[in-house]
């Protein structure tokens, strides 16, 4: 019992210490100003350019913030 106990717990903390996504999806739009966790993202309907998968770095230093959507 205090193994499977400690296993849970040792999956817990590895599981909250892993690295979010890096990689988000923007649309190209000349008014686009979110980022996407998904590519399938409701927010990404209306884009009529094309969709990039871009760093999440990359896309926080072009402006973007998170897509309401997501948040």
């Amino acid at each position: 019992m205090k193994s499977l106990l400690l296993s849970l717990v040792a999956g817990f903390f590895i599981a909250a210490s892993a690295p979010p996504a890096t990689n988000v999806y923007i649309c190209n739009g000349k008014y686009s100003t979110k980022y996407h966790l998904s590519e399938d993202c409701s927010g990404l309907s209306n884009c009529s350019t094309k969709i990039e998968k871009v760093s999440l770095k990359e896309a926080q230093d072009k402006g973007r913030t998170l897509c309401k959507s997501e948040d």
